[in-house]
Parts: structure tokens; sequence; C-alpha cells
């Protein structure tokens, strides 16, 4: 084995570090850090072959922290690796610093933002699937806590790396006993970890994390596994290791030293060289991400005597476009035939990934796709989205370049009741910043706002219906981010009715209801619902006779469209009335029609609020 007593020494200087610098920021975890730093030197010294200078190097290995508090261990290991001098992370949590309390993108080694406990194993099994599948030789190693394995997507991450085969993915089970509040689970019963391990696919190894002979041989037993299993190292470790009076002791774990305990600690380590550095191996290839535009050109066409579904021709408008660009890689929860994904998968199925139901893990899975300069579409039931909120959320922060679809929205859906309804998911999309929402209503906007999404660096949702509508717009109709279509004008318009998706047909009805009783209304059609066309409904309520503001969704009231457009509409130098009409209460199974008049979003409904509101002229 590689020089014992050195190796020893290159861990207590970890520790020195994460304990110095936790101090300095006066938070953190740091023996979360300690118990690790053994487990993570052998690694970082013998192990991991990593381009320090191109941390997106395709064939480097990827090391995932997913116990992001340890954040302080991520810090020190890449600066002892020569990314950056080792004072720099007493910056740690400051204001302006790259080195945060848990791993954001502002650290560029970090291959995802985790601290959201029970994430990193997706983040790692998606780095690992795109590995296999586009034939590179590396490994993907993820530093794994022991309270997270409580996490209902940690196992779904588990199931879905033995069902892939992930013979390059090392799960290290950092097992030291303690959670935040008490002790863990199953505490030290590691049988318990691996017998579960065992039971979703994994080769297992038991070790004693700070027996570095031991450690040294589990990893190259791991790395050497090529039986098509994933491979978990169980390690029995001690939160606190290395210094006696922290060691396996309760109440520590967000609790830093003061200068004099520190001061204690570091006589406790022994002497320990600060020049001392890992060596990384260097991979044989340099293989780096190539960003640049998408051909989003779609060449289908559309019978205007027929109706089409929104979700259908998003299945067709992605196949085209995954026709001219290898880096889209498409997700499913076992929905593609309802979301139409199925098309994708028959076109490309070495660029489709089965997920099946557990889109907490789909979710994350993209992420690590996202990180390698992917661009993945994930694509479900809009309500099931919901059920990933934490994910999405954390995607966000990981400024991954996701892709979303959620199909089957609002009470329109009909027979399958308020279970399979997506009535949240705008307001979910629309609280993370610079997020693209759209909402298509026919086919011919479908195309566009697809091929529009794809291209957008960063996170877009597309909503789509499982009614079919028939065709608003034409091949020449151009559509872009924060705009808006004008379907009904005229100089003696009464108020403006502002619709998205499906409730666009049921305005379009209502304004021609109107017209007949001699009420003229302006009609928009929000296809982006987020940024919102500002300049178009200012100028509408500007134009129209009174400053009255309609909108109509097939979402519940609070976090919709409307909301979006009433945060638009504020001039100072008149009042406007912003007017919601959405679902208001818990759906039931019926015809779409039915349900639509019973959440008061149908054409019928439109007509009497704008009745309530302007008086019907006297006709001739």
């Amino acid at each position: 084995m590689k020089n014992h007593n050195q190796l020893q020494e290159k861990a207590n200087l970890i520790r020195k570090w994460c304990l110095r610098a936790t101090t300095a920021a006066g938070s953190g975890h740091p023996t979360s850090c300690l118990s690790a730093a053994d487990i993570t030197t052998v690694l970082f010294d013998k192990y991991l072959s990593y381009d320090i200078k191109n941390p997106l190097n395709l064939h480097n290995d990827r090391f995932v922290l997913s116990k992001g508090h340890a954040a302080p261990l991520l810090y020190t290991l890449f600066g002892m690796a020569g990314a950056y001098p080792l004072k720099e992370i007493l910056r740690l949590r400051k204001f302006d610093s790259r080195f945060e309390g848990h791993p954001t993108p502002k650290f560029v080694y970090a291959e995802a933002a985790t601290g959201s406990l029970g994430q990193g194993l997706s983040v790692g099994a998606g780095l690992a699937l795109l590995a296999k599948r586009e034939k590179i030789d590396n490994k993907t190693f993820i530093l794994l806590g022991d309270g997270e394995l409580a996490e209902g997507q940690f196992w779904e991450a588990a199931n879905f790396a033995g069902y892939h085969q992930l013979d390059n993915l090392i799960a290290i089970a950092d097992i030291n006993r303690l959670a935040q509040s008490g002790p863990t689970m199953f505490g030290w019963d590691l049988h318990k970890y691996t017998e579960r391990f065992r039971a979703f696919g994994f080769e297992v190894i038991e070790i004693d994390g700070h027996d570095l002979k031991a450690v040294d041989d589990a990893f190259r037993e791991a790395i050497a596994q090529k039986h098509g299993k994933p491979v978990a190292i169980i390690a029995q470790t001690i939160k606190g290791k290395g210094i006696s009076f922290l060691e396996d002791k309760e109440g520590w774990h967000g609790k830093v030293l003061d200068e004099e305990q520190l001061q204690k600690a570091i006589l406790e380590l022994g002497p320990t060289d600060d020049q001392l550095r890992f060596d990384l191996k260097q991979p044989d290839i340099t293989l780096l991400p190539v960003p640049g535009s998408i051909n989003s050109t779609i060449n289908l066409s559309f019978n205007r005597d027929q109706e089409h579904a929104t979700r259908e021709v998003f299945g067709l408008s992605i196949t085209e476009i995954g026709k001219k660009n290898k880096d889209i890689y498409v997700l499913d929860a076992d929905v593609k035939n309802s979301t139409f994904s199925l098309d994708y998968l028959k076109a490309f199925p070495g660029r489709f990934i089965e997920c099946f139901i557990a889109e907490q893990n789909m979710v994350s899975v993209a992420v690590g796709l996202s990180r390698l300069g992917k661009i993945p579409i994930v694509a479900t039931f809009a309500a099931f989205l919901t059920r990933a909120a934490d994910q999405i959320r954390m995607a966000r922060v990981s400024e991954a370049n996701i892709k979303f679809v959620g199909s089957h929205v609002g009470v329109s859906i009909g027979e399958d009741g308020p279970s399979q309804m997506g009535l949240e998911d705008i307001a979910l999309f629309g609280t993370l910043p610079n997020t693209i929402i759209f909402q298509p209503a026919d086919a011919m906007a479908t195309t566009q706002l697809t091929a529009l999404m794809v291209n957008y660096q960063g996170i877009v949702y597309l909503r789509t219906l499982r009614s079919k509508t028939p065709l608003l717009y034409n091949e020449q109709e151009v559509f872009e981010i924060g705009g808006s279509k004008l379907l009904r004008q005229s100089s003696e318009d009464q108020l403006t009715i502002a619709a998205t998706g499906i409730t666009v047909y049921e305005a379009l009805k209502a304004a021609d209801l109107l017209k007949k009783e001699g009420i003229n209304v302006r009609v928009m059609d929000c296809y982006c619902i987020n940024p919102i066309d500002q300049s178009t409904l200012v100028r509408c309520i500007a134009e129209t006779i009174h400053p009255i503001l309609i909108t109509v969704e097939d979402h519940f009231v609070h976090g919709g469209m409307g909301d979006f457009a009433m945060n638009a509409v504020t001039p100072s130098d008149k009042m406007v009335q912003v007017i919601k009409m959405a679902v208001s209460h818990i759906s039931h199974s019926g015809k779409m029609d039915e349900l639509q008049e019973e959440a008061g979003i149908s054409s019928s409904a439109i007509v009497k609020r704008v009745r309530s509101l302007i008086p019907v002229p006297m006709l001739p």
C-alpha cells in the first residue's frame, strides 16, 4: 500500500483545514467532514482520474458529494488537488465566496448543488448512465451520508442503478451513526444497509472506514467490478473522527469549534505538512462538451380539417429535433404512450431513458445529464411533477438545462378525475427565477414552442393538453419567449380577455357570442405565461373602452397565469380591474365540457362574467 503514514497525514491535513474553515466561518458541519476524511483521502490520492484544469472533461471520473453539508471536505479535497491555495477555503460561507455552506455551481468542481439530502445518488446515476451510453470509460463516485439513506428517492436511485446495470457507479456510504438530531435509523448495523443495497442489485463491500488498507482494498475491488452491478462500499466510521472530544458525540452536527477548541484539536491531530497535495491521475483523453445552437427545424404539417392534441404534437416535434441533435435525451416515468415521448423512444432508443414511476429520481438523473452538456427532456403528467418539487428546485439551484413537459393539465382531461389533473404546475414552475413557462393551444404553436424550449439555456416548462384542438395558426406565424397572439381585436373592444391553452377556445367562443349581442371584446392567447407579454397586456387595456382584464385558465386560481398577468398590468395613470377566472375547487370525473362549466372557465361562464361588467347595448 502506498506510504501509509503519509496517507494518514493527508487525511489529518484534511481534518485540520475542515476545522479551520468552519471555525473561521462561525458555522458549518465539521464532524461530518471528519468521518469521511480517510475514505476520500485514499480515493483522491490513489484512484480518482481527473483533469483539474478541465472539470467538464467527459473522461474525468465524477465525484458527487451527496451529503452536501460536508462541503468543507469537498473544498479541501480539491484544494489539496491543486485547484487553488488551501488558505482560500478560510473564506467558507462568506457573502462573495465560491465556497458556500453547501455546494452550488459557483464551485466549478461540484457536479450538482447538493444539501437537500437523498438526491446525490440520482445525480450520480445520471452521470454514470450517460458514460455507459456514450462508451466513456470512467467511474462515478458518490459520497453518501447514512442519515439520507432514509429518503425514498435514494432507493428510487438504487433501483434505477441496479436495473440499468451501472457497474461504473460506486456509492460510498459514510455510516457514522449520528444524524442531525440523534442516531440514524440503523446506527452501525452495517448488515441492515448491506442487505438493502444487495436487494437493489448492488455488489456490497463492508469495511472499517478508518482502516486505510481496508479502504484501499475496497476501492481496488470496486473499480475492478465489471459484472453489470453497481458497487456500494459500506464504511463504518466515527463522526468527529480524530478529535477525542468530538468522536461519536451527539449535539455536534451543525456546531463548530471556538478558537481554543480548534487549537486543542489541531494539537491532537499531530504535525501535518501543509504542503502535502494529491497528484491526481490524468485521463488519457480530453473531451469537453461543445455548446452550440440547436438545429430546431421541425418539418411537420397538419390537416386544417382535423384536430390535434398538443401532447401528441410535442412527441412528433421533439423527435424531429432529435434527428439533428444527438445531445437530446428524453426521460420518461412510464407514461410515454400518454405524453407521446414514445415517438422518441422508437426513433432513438439509445437516447431515451426509462425511469419508471419514480419522478424524483428522474428529475435528479436529468441534472446529471445536464452537467455534461446534454439537453434532457423530462416528460410526465403535470400532476406528477409536483411530487418532485424539491428536485426541480434543486435543479434550478444547480443551474441545470432541463426541459420539463407536463401533459394532462387541468379539468379538461375529463373522466380520469382530480388525481390526474395538473392544476398546480404553473405555480410550481412560476416560483423559480428565470424559468420559462409555455402553454400552446394548437399544433402549430406546439411545434414552435418546442423548438424555442430546446434552444433556451435553462429550465423551461411546456404544458400540453390531453384533448384535441383545432388549428388556430398557420406555418408563417412566429412565436417568441415573452410573446402572445391577439386573436380578436377591434377599435370598439370593451375589455380584454387573456386566455391560455384550452381556454383560448372558450374565450373565442365567448367573444363570438358576445359580438352577436353588440359587445366586442379583445382576446389574447398568452402562450408564454412566464415571462408574460406585459407590453401587449398594457396596450390592450389602454386601447379598450374599460380598463378591465379577464384572465381565464385551466389551473387553480392562485399562482397561475392570472397572477402573472395581474403583476404585469399595474399602470400608474389609471386603475385596472383584473378578474381571474380559474379553477377554485377540487374537481371530479366527468366530460370535459361539464367540468369546464362547473369550474367556471367555459365560454358560457365568460359570457356571463362579461355581461355582469358591461351593460348589454340597446339594439335598434
